[in-house]
């Protein structure tokens, strides 16, 4: 309902007595808004609520805004302009439509958001403002401020309703995240944070500035009876906007702030997911009205809120804290390296010795988020290695799904479960037809051990082939398959029973790149033992092999070697086992499942790791054939194996992949990570080869580019140069000198040129 000028002239004429010389309209986010001058060239603003569902709540704002001025005289807000009648505003009817009217105070200044490189002594003046306002509102009082509003922080998980309008994955699983961790940190201590009027709106579209100070905090539409550190956290957002150093704006506002209406600590134990609270309310009403609104104004924070977002959570909520508590006195949070070296101690005592530690100086993590993880010391870190977490650290959707079952039931497959018979759907539809039977279990070791126990059943035979360097898990079945555990320090040797093929290394192995038959030269190698065996009166029960090999060296499969080699398996009666533990699940980009970049089809697979993004899942899935002659009689039942819980977790895991579009993540992003690394190698000889499908790379790093000498120690210390700068990445392979690259399949091409932009310099930095 648009307010004509001449109407307005009118309006305030007769109920004001004013005789307008000029109007201009001018934006708002929900009232229309007229700047005037009057015939004296007085200015003033002029605002029209239409459609108010309540009149008191305007009273309101009208009466906060009269105990202000009435308090202190100083505080920069508009004063309001009476009536005739002496009223706050005055209601008008328009085709019987009621309509509000309000006339104030014209405050000079520039908006802080249209201030470029605003000066931080501007932050500090709206901190001093803000608290001072919160000081005077102490004991301001009014039934209307009791309300619901919907830019209230304690009402942000309404925000989650809305999360289906922000169409990029990445954004929106961001947003579900930072919401999750306000259910998880905010929420329990709301009950513990000091409550007041408060006027909940200092956004940067709301601050006035002039001469470098604050000269006015504009417009209480939204204030409400609210949490105190809320007012803070909203200001604090705002003024981090357009900063490389966001967090050095927020403390700038905190100090001034807190040395006039002092804060808590409880209060700033929340701040940091308080400020991504309001990060989340406003990208997601953004997202919303854009669906029903063409009001530049209703999206005018929405890029720089995005932007500050993917700064916030680069930043450690600890850090955040800790300098948060310095700035108004409180002592550290972070934790001390003497209380790190009594933890080890401690650990040595009553945990095995042979459990190893990552990196020369121990990392202590105490939160992930997505693709970046958070240490005790206030640091975070791209993780580059976790492939375990595949659909990144602590994901909404899995964490929401584990919790909503967990607190329903968690039993065994003994009862009926729909979860059960969903997630095998769910499964076996991403397989070839043949494969339709599922096992459930707790591991990728306790999987590889049940494989083989099926193909030796089915086979009546006993022999394995494995590959040379393999690594399939740690039950004592799973070790007997395993070179890199029985051939390395204190393993038990090879068992008779347990063959070992070649490593189909084309980068140092017997057949190379170039040489187009590899593979199937390397598949000759599984024949000739085949061969063997049979001439020795024995055959074989299954082949086992991981479709790109993990511990071997980070290492694809030669074209046409799965075929090949599955062709030799089958003829000698034996079982071809995919090992996809650390490949499947759409990391290879190209295919949901690696053995189908050799296009072969299993007789049973074998999932693991990422399966349950972290939670103790696994599975073992096989041909009806295979599966019928397992089931003789002898019942197969595990505990855990199957449970509702890990259910839920394994259905939320797979939606997320195909809701996010993550295989397709893992090809783009791979693709710019190999490439990158490839021209990393045109300059520094040291980076002897990359190789890789996704987001499993490898760059095997060596002395000598014709001796192919590994370079040990070199790439211990370049992985420790890595963690220093914020990256976690791992050693691999045989001579342990290939670089793992892993991460979680939220790892995106910003976090894949910083990792490249980093190891070159520390490429560069060692003379290699």
């Amino acid at each position: 309902m648009i307010i004509s000028e001449q109407y307005l002239k009118e309006l305030l004429h007769k109920h004001y007595e004013i005789a307008i010389s000029s109007i201009e309209k001018i934006h708002g986010y929900e009232d229309q808004n007229f700047l005037l001058k009057d015939i004296e060239g007085k200015k003033l603003v002029v605002k029209v609520a239409a459609d108010l569902m309540d009149p008191y709540f305007l009273e309101a704002q009208l009466k906060a805004m009269a105990h202000l001025r009435k308090k202190d005289n100083d505080i920069k807000i508009q004063h309001v302009l009476a009536n005739l009648d002496g009223g706050a505003y005055t209601v008008f009817y328009i085709d019987g439509k009621a309509l509000y009217l309000r006339v104030l105070s014209y405050l000079e200044g520039t908006f802080m958001g249209d201030i470029k490189d605003c000066p931080l002594s501007v932050v500090e003046s709206l901190g001093t403002n803000l608290a001072n306002m919160d000081l005077q509102l102490k004991d301001f009082t009014h039934p209307a401020a009791y309300r619901f509003a919907e830019w209230d922080l304690a009402q942000v998980l309404n925000c989650r309703d809305h999360l289906f309008h922000i169409k990029d994955h990445e954004k929106r699983t961001m947003a579900d995240y930072f919401l999750l961790q306000y259910e998880m940190e905010v929420l329990p201590l709301q009950h513990k944070l000091r409550k007041a009027v408060i006027h909940n709106d200092a956004n940067d579209y709301n601050v006035l500035v002039k001469d470098g100070q604050v000269s006015g905090v504009i417009d209480f539409g939204d204030m409400v009876e609210s949490q105190l550190i809320n007012n803070v956290a909203v200001a604090c957002t705002y003024v981090m906007f357009k900063r490389e150093d966001p967090l050095t704006a927020a403390l700038a506002l905190l100090k001034r702030y807190h040395e006039v209406y002092p804060l808590r600590e409880t209060e700033l134990s929340v701040l940091y997911f308080l400020i991504a609270a309001r990060l989340c309310m406003s990208v997601t009403t953004s997202a919303m009205q854009r669906s029903k609104s063409d009001n530049a104004h209703h999206f005018i924070s929405e890029t720089d809120a995005w932007t500050l977002m993917y700064q916030w959570i680069q930043i450690n909520p600890l850090h955040a804290q800790n300098q948060f508590n310095l700035s108004c006195g409180f002592p550290t949070v972070l934790g001390q390296e003497e209380q790190d070296q009594e933890l080890k101690r401690e650990r040595k005592e009553v945990v095995g010795a042979n459990l190893s530690i990552s990196y020369q100086k121990n990392l202590k993590i105490n939160r992930g988020a997505l693709q970046y993880l958070y240490d005790d010391k206030g640091d975070t870190y791209i993780d580059c290695v976790n492939n375990v977490s595949h659909v990144g650290h602590c994901h909404p959707v899995v964490v929401k799904a584990m919790q909503k079952q967990l607190a329903k039931l968690n039993t065994n497959t003994r009862y009926l479960h729909d979860s059960l018979v969903e997630y095998a759907k769910l499964i076996t539809s991403t397989l070839p037809p043949k494969l339709k039977v599922c096992y459930f279990c707790n591991s990728g070791s306790e999987a590889n051990d049940l494989a083989i126990r099926i193909s030796r059943h089915f086979t009546k035979q006993k022999d394995v082939i494995v590959l040379d360097h393999a690594y399939h898990g740690t039950s004592t079945v799973a070790m007997e398959l395993s070179p890199y555990k029985f051939d390395g320090r204190g393993g038990a040797g090879q068992k008779p029973y347990i063959h070992k093929g070649l490593n189909p290394d084309l980068y140092r192995g017997t057949y190379r790149y170039g040489d187009e038959q590899a593979g199937e030269k390397y598949a000759k190698d599984i024949a000739d033992i085949i061969k063997h065996l049979s001439d020795n009166g024995t055959g074989v029960a299954a082949f086992i092999c991981e479709t790109l090999l993990g511990v071997g060296g980070q290492i694809p499969l030669p074209d046409g070697y799965l075929k090949a080699v599955y062709k030799h398996v089958r003829a000698a009666g034996g079982l071809c086992i995919a090992d996809e533990v650390q490949v499947g699940f759409g990391r290879v980009g190209e295919h949901f499942w690696g053995f189908e970049l050799q296009d072969v089809e299993p007789d049973i697979v074998v999932l693991g790791k990422p399966i349950g993004n972290g939670h103790p899942l696994a599975a073992v899935v096989l041909t009806e054939e295979v599966a019928a002659a397992f089931n003789n009689g002898m019942e197969y039942f595990n505990t855990y194996g199957g449970n509702p819980v890990s259910m839920e977790t394994g259905i939320a895991v797979m939606n997320v992949i195909r809701d996010e579009e993550l295989q397709q993540r893992a090809l783009e992003t791979g693709d710019f990570l190999i490439e990158g690394l490839k021209k990393l190698m045109e300059k520094h000889a040291i980076i002897g080869d990359v190789r890789g499908k996704g987001l499993f790379v490898g760059a095997e790093l060596v002395r000598d580019r014709k001796t192919l000498e590994p370079a040990v120690p070199e790439i211990d210390q370049i992985v420790e140069q890595m963690k220093d700068r914020g990256f976690l990445i791992s050693t691999d392979g045989p001579l342990h000198n290939v670089l793992k690259i892993k991460p979680p399949m939220l790892f995106n091409i910003e976090n894949a040129e910083s990792f490249l932009c980093n190891l070159d310099e520390v490429l560069a930095g060692s003379g290699s």
